[in-house]
């Protein structure tokens, strides 16, 4: 089956806002083809099925913060939107499918589903390779001592060099005796 929302474009609407990996509304309404209008229209008609856990409206001073990341309108103190943004959790994303019952809703909400599990994957392997680089520094500074005689022997030692020339020397001051 071939893929009806590319990847890349799922991996770029997912936020980190809050402590929490969310999509806001706009982008969602974009993925799934409908209007944002529409899609809160459907999760205010359905709100017993998002609790805070699963959607939250953005402050106004995080849509005025963050308006760089994912806000390009500047019309309005919402972004160029009546009402604040709402933003969907994994699982809120995931209640959107039986709230929007389109087909393609439903084939976007897999591509999603799969992308925030790839995010989650990215994450934990990290993590491990984290963890890895700080074991390797604790023991990288046990021979701390093996590297430093090791880096001194491969520099060169410096050995005075020759001076080339002739040397200038001070005139000799009245009665036949130098300066000092």
């Amino acid at each position: 089956m071939l893929n009806i929302v590319p990847v890349e474009d799922i991996e770029k609407s997912i936020y980190l806002i809050r402590g929490q990996k969310v999509m806001l509304d706009g982008d969602l309404a974009d993925l799934y083809g409908v209007e944002t209008k529409v899609l809160k229209q459907a999760v205010r008609r359905n709100i017993n099925r998002f609790p805070s856990d699963f959607m939250f409206k953005l402050t106004y001073q995080e849509v005025r913060n963050s308006r760089s990341q994912f806000v390009t309108s500047t019309s309005s103190g919402w972004g160029g939107h009546r009402y604040p943004p709402m933003a969907f959790t994994e699982q809120g994303v995931a209640m959107l499918s039986s709230v929007l019952r389109s087909k393609r809703a439903v084939q976007v909400n897999i591509e999603i589903m799969r992308a925030f599990v790839r995010l989650r994957e990215m994450l934990a392997s990290h993590k491990d390779l984290k963890h890895k680089l700080l074991a390797l520094e604790k023991y990288d500074e046990q021979f701390k001592v093996v590297f430093d005689a090791i880096r001194a022997l491969m520099s060169e030692e410096k050995k005075p060099k020759r001076r080339i020339g002739f040397e200038v020397r001070e005139p000799r001051a009245k009665y036949g005796k130098r300066k000092k």
